[in-house]
Parts: C-alpha cells; sequence; structure tokens
C-alpha cells in the first residue's frame, strides 16, 4: 500500500486506541491527520467519521483508520461516503483481507475489544498488504450506488 497521510478518527469509546494508534504511526515514520476526538468525553462517532471520508475522497489523506466502541457504527457512516471502502478488522487476517479483496481504504477497529498489541498487528498486516486486483476490481467497480 502506497500511504500519503494517514486520517484517523474516532469517538470517544475508541480515544484510548486512538492514542496508541498516533503513536505507531509516528514510530513508524507515517504522517497523519487526526480527525478528532481529542478527548474521552462522549462525542458522536458520525461527526468525526464524515470528516475523515471527507478527508479520504478529497485525497488529503490516504488511507483511513477509524475507530469506535464497536467499530460498527463508524463503520457504517464511513461506507454511507460512495468513495469509501471502510472494512471492520478486529483479527490481522480480517485486515489482510479486507485490503487483498476489497482495497479497503479505511481499516475500522473496535477500540472496546482489542488491545494495543492486536491493533498493532492488524495495522501491520493492513499496511503491508496490497490489493490484488483481476477478479476482485469488477466487484469494487459495483460497489458505488449507480444513478437510476
Amino acid at each position: 500500500m502506497e500511504i500519503k497521510t494517514v486520517g484517523v478518527a474516532c469517538d470517544h469509546a475508541g480515544y484510548p486506541l486512538k492514542k496508541y494508534v498516533l503513536q505507531y504511526l509516528e514510530e513508524h515514520g507515517y504522517p497523519y491527520k487526526d480527525y478528532g476526538t481529542w478527548s474521552d468525553a462522549s462525542v458522536d462517532y458520525p461527526d468525526f467519521g464524515h470528516a475523515l471520508a471527507e478527508g479520504v475522497e478529497s485525497g488529503e489523506v490516504y488511507p483511513g483508520i477509524g475507530i469506535c466502541g464497536s467499530g460498527e457504527g463508524i463503520a457504517m457512516t464511513l461506507n454511507k461516503h460512495q468513495g469509501i471502502r471502510a472494512g471492520l478488522a478486529w483479527i490481522p487476517e480480517i485486515a489482510h483481507m479486507i485490503r487483498q479483496h476489497n482495497d479497503a481504504n479505511v481499516l475500522v477497529m473496535p477500540g472496546r475489544f482489542i488491545d494495543n498489541k492486536m491493533a498493532e498487528k492488524i495495522m501491520d498486516e493492513f499496511f503491508k498488504t496490497t490489493f490484488e486486483g483481476g477478479r476482485h476490481q469488477k466487484r469494487i467497480d459495483k460497489m458505488p450506488v449507480q444513478p437510476k
């Protein structure tokens, strides 16, 4: 994967893991843009998910990482955007598959269900895996909703 600047967003439940993610990115020399939130005070994940999605769609960042408690809410929000393919991964094997077969441009992690060690393994796998293309490309091409 060619990394430009990694966009990162979370809600309050994902904030503790996001702090580790930012540390990981710094240690690996990956530039990043933090779309928030910036504390564990209660917030609404769509506010930050939409900001991250717009950053990826505009080309300001690539790829993205989204985090919320279960990962599901921010993943649903991100995937409302036509240019986003956000995949929820809680083990490295899923991170591999969402890149290899789905060309995921946003990794989503469940902040309440994985620890820092697992997040590191997931990010390592996500960043090192390339999209296989071929038979998978036609499926990717069918994802955006077509006007009727």
